[in-house]
């Protein structure tokens, strides 16, 4: 909070590790853009460890359990904090490295799978992504965002593209944009709750903050192809995301897709570039990844309640639970963009600049997309609190032992009221990420 309000205050602070000047320095610097994340990314990691102290879908007690967590909250915050492209692939790989950790913790058949899915297709656009840096370095001399942003406009512009469009690539494969986006839901599902919520609201992230900061930061290439094709990998990814989830019953399932769906907004609001869609990302990132997490430990908290995470298997929850089920509801109320909640203001910031450009097929299709979320959610409410559960009249609906549900039912109110108060006064945060925006560029 304290840097938040020197860098919303004074504008952009860094600082330069061992006192060595740029370009041999390993350089921090934080703007408007990445301390907000940071910001995120502390909240976040609290809200973690509070629920880890319930029995809402803990997972294992393993003793490598919170090192590797907040291994992976460094690596994510790292990734926000640099200023130097390689030191930005450096942290990508300790997210790699404490999240595979985090996927196989259990050693389930299910989570070795998973981790070996995982690791199968971020290697490879980890390799993609190191490739690219070390042309752009052979290219350029520089590894520094500042000194690349000098020395690519020195440099011929179809070079310039066809290397940031390999590392555009990489980092779209990381955030599990379309087509190569089937790890992120084979691999998330298999982690427990509070995890789950640390790396739907966390990962994919930092790989659309470096999307962003590259083409809307550091290169800021000219012409339209790049940003043309970026936006319709955007729409490809709502798209798929959102008729995945419709296909399954697992929550976390469904949820994953969404996950993979809503990226593509970021995306796209990238895709748009300007000030407007810039500011667009910022506030789309934010909203999702609070109301994203508050899903996800909802979804625990459905689990430990009803004992299982099938749809099929779970009802009443409306009648026997009714504050879970109000939860839920407005979270995912928020998740579909129904006002005045926060996915109402994200959404619009998106949609109002995709029609200021004429971009109207994008536009139309992000409005369906939001319909067929709307069509998820309900099939979340309907099978899990609206209809019977399939064993009313049978006894031991409900596990018998009573599960621990304070500290989860705490960290997951507490993201319900930052969603909410986003959305009921929305101005503050708009103002700050277009304020946020507007730095960008700027060398």
């Amino acid at each position: 909070m304290t840097l938040l309000a020197q860098v919303s205050a004074s504008g952009p602070v860094g600082v330069s590790f061992g006192d060595w000047p740029a370009p041999y320095g390993i350089q921090f610097r934080f703007d408007g853009l990445s301390t907000a994340l940071l910001l995120l990314t502390a909240l976040m990691g609290l809200v973690t460890l509070i629920f880890l102290g319930s029995d809402a879908d803990p997972g294992p007690r393993h003793r490598l359990l919170l090192p590797l967590l907040h291994g992976t909250l460094a690596g994510v915050a790292g990734a926000f904090s640099t200023a130097d492209l390689f030191n930005l692939y450096v942290w990508f790989e300790v997210m790699l490295i404490c999240a595979l950790g985090l996927i196989a913790l259990g050693g389930r058949r299910d989570q070795l799978d998973a981790a070996f899915k995982y690791l199968g297709l971020n290697l490879f656009g980890t390799l993609l992504l190191l490739a690219a840096i070390g042309l752009l370095y052979a290219a350029t001399g520089q590894l520094n965002y500042g000194g690349l942003a000098l020395a690519a406009r020195q440099l011929d512009p179809a070079l310039l593209h066809t290397l940031l469009a390999a590392l555009t690539v990489g980092l779209l494969l990381k955030a599990g944009a379309f087509p190569l986006y089937a790890w992120l839901p084979a691999s998330y599902p298999t982690l427990p709750a509070p995890v789950l919520a640390l790396f739907a609201a966390l990962l994919g992230k930092v790989a659309a903050y470096a999307v962003l900061r590259m083409l809307g930061d550091v290169f800021m290439p000219e012409g339209a192809a790049l940003y043309e094709v970026l936006g319709w990998v955007a729409v490809a990814t709502m798209v798929a995301g959102v008729l995945g989830a419709a296909h399954h019953w697992d929550m976390r399932r469904i949820l994953a897709f969404h996950s993979v769906s809503q990226i593509g907004y970021v995306l796209l609001a990238v895709a748009l570039g300007g000030p407007a869609g810039h500011a667009a990302a910022l506030f789309y990132t934010l909203h999702h990844s609070l109301v994203k997490a508050s899903l996800y430990l909802t979804a625990g908290m459905v689990a430990s309640v009803a004992g299982s995470y099938d749809l099929r298997r779970i009802g009443g929850l409306a009648a026997a639970r009714p504050m879970l089920a109000l939860l839920f509801a407005v979270m995912a109320l928020s998740l579909v963009g129904i006002p005045p909640l926060s996915g109402f203001w994200a959404k619009l910031l998106v949609l109002q600049e995709a029609f200021a450009q004429g971009r109207y097929t994008w536009a139309a299709l992000a409005l369906l997309v939001s319909v067929l979320t709307l069509y998820s959610m309900m099939k979340i409410w309907t099978e899990a609190f609206w209809k019977p559960h399939p064993l009313a009249d049978a006894e031991g609906v409900w596990p018998a032992r009573r599960v621990a549900l304070a500290p989860a039912w705490a960290a997951t109110v507490s993201l319900a009221a930052v969603t909410l108060a986003i959305g009921f006064a929305p101005q503050t945060l708009i103002e700050f990420a277009q304020a946020a925006a507007a730095t960008l560029g700027r060398k």
